[in-house]
């Protein structure tokens, strides 16, 4: 019996074609949300550096530090202000100071 081949070839052309814009779809929805992860961790890898360097402060001078600038001149940390914003509210010299960082 006589089969047509180019018959044959259009169903996998089409399954093929529908695949890549699925996956093309999936990538497309995944990009945005890995973004918004990395922003995420460096928001928090940044909070967590001020929380230690001003830890640092404390056991080595016995005070937590009175402001950001202060940890900036003293234990080298460094902020990218103009990708941040820091709030670094300290209460007294002995509580550990409550640090908030937000993206600008």
């Amino acid at each position: 019996m006589y089969v047509d081949k180019k018959k044959r070839r259009w169903p996998r052309a089409a399954l093929a074609l529908l695949l890549l814009f699925a996956a093309a779809g999936l990538l497309r929805m995944a990009a945005p949300r890995s973004g918004q992860d990395m922003e995420e961790e460096s928001i928090a890898a940044l909070k967590a550096a001020v929380e230690r360097s001003a830890r640092q402060c404390y056991v080595v001078e016995g005070f937590y530090p009175p402001s950001l600038e202060y940890l900036e001149e003293n234990y080298g940390l460094q902020i990218n202000t103009d990708e941040f914003y820091v709030v670094y509210d300290v209460f007294a010299s002995n509580i550990s100071p409550d640090v908030r960082v937000v993206k600008r």
